[in-house]
């Protein structure tokens, strides 16, 4: 009997158990790593501690010719049922090299380098204690420093492109370069980064801009904001905001004017509390997922003329 030939996929995985010994898997269900709690199988599975395994995996799926998907937190998107074709890596490069702080004057400013897997809001309460401010809009952002500078993440008047100075970058030749926050060309929760196809450039480390204050200042000001944000967002399972907000109004103000609030989809619903926010009751499906949001941009688009473009992620394979 003639034993079929290896894919590219085969050949990818036992490149990948070379270097990083049994830390591979196959068919690694999606819905356990992401914070909607929805999601089909990655054909291969990988997590990464440090910059350098992130970009040596990268560069041996590129030799494959295998796509490639780096996950942070699961946050901001929306997996497919039917999975992730490809390598999907979870990112958990952590180091963070803080800047000497003996003898900083309030109001002086430093750089902070974090690594792309630094989890964000841990980030800001790190900041925070160390009396360095800039970053407290992140602490109610359930992300990393690689999605928040590939999305342009913000929240509360600031956002990436007021705090990052310059970004570390696999690049798609392979090298590894700087850019600075100019190069990003920054919109609304946009960068050049989601705009390119594939994957091709993947953040590896990220250089903030941050300023020194009193610790109880900054902590002060994370505390008012994480208030903020829990009187107005529901607990649980949920993508984030799943609407951009248009120019001059409000997602969420006006999924609920169609009357919205609260629908449910199988598994899925519209949140009660706060009308961007779509909520995993149990047993949600990407479907159930889709239909709300088809729900939703067609009564908007009807009733008020406003398209609702989508802020989170659609990844891998959908029904139709």
């Amino acid at each position: 009997m003639e034993l079929p030939m290896p894919t590219d996929l085969d050949r990818l995985f036992i490149d990948l158990s070379i270097r990083f010994d049994n830390r591979p898997r196959r068919n690694e269900p999606l819905a356990q790593h992401t914070t909607f709690r929805i999601g089909g199988p990655a054909d291969i599975w990988l997590t990464v501690e440090h910059v350098d395994e992130l970009a040596d995996a990268v560069l041996l799926a590129r030799r494959r010719g295998v796509p490639v998907f780096i996950l942070g937190t699961g946050a901001n998107i929306l997996v497919g049922d039917g999975g992730i074709r490809g390598l999907v890596i979870e990112n958990r490069a952590g180091e963070v090299q803080f800047p000497p702080l003996e003898g900083l004057a309030p109001g002086a400013e430093v750089l902070l380098t974090a690594d792309s897997g630094v989890n964000l809001p841990g980030l800001a309460r790190r900041c925070a204690r160390r009396g360095l401010r800039g970053l407290e809009w992140a602490a109610g952002i359930p992300g990393t420093i690689g999605g928040a500078v590939v999305n342009n993440a913000g929240a509360y008047g600031s956002d990436m492109a007021h705090t990052l100075y310059r970004v570390e970058l696999l690049s798609p030749s392979g090298t590894r370069v700087w850019q600075p926050v100019e190069w990003l060309e920054y919109g609304y929760r946009t960068s050049r980064l989601k705009r390119s196809a594939g994957g091709e450039w993947v953040v590896l480390r990220a250089e903030l801009r941050l300023v020194g204050d009193t610790p109880a200042n900054v902590e002060a000001r994370l505390a008012e904001l994480n208030e903020r944000r829990k009187a107005s967002q529901p607990p649980g399972a949920t993508v984030g905001s799943m609407f951009k907000n248009p120019p001059g109004d409000y997602a969420g103000r006006l999924i609920e004017a169609a009357g919205l609030k609260g629908l449910r989809q199988g598994g899925a619903q519209i949140s009660p509390v706060h009308a961007n926010f779509f909520q995993n009751l149990g047993d949600a499906t990407c479907r159930d997922v889709l239909v709300l949001i088809h729900t939703a941009q067609t009564r908007v688009r009807k009733l008020f003329g406003v398209e609702l473009e989508l802020e989170i992620e659609l990844v891998g394979e959908m029904e139709p």
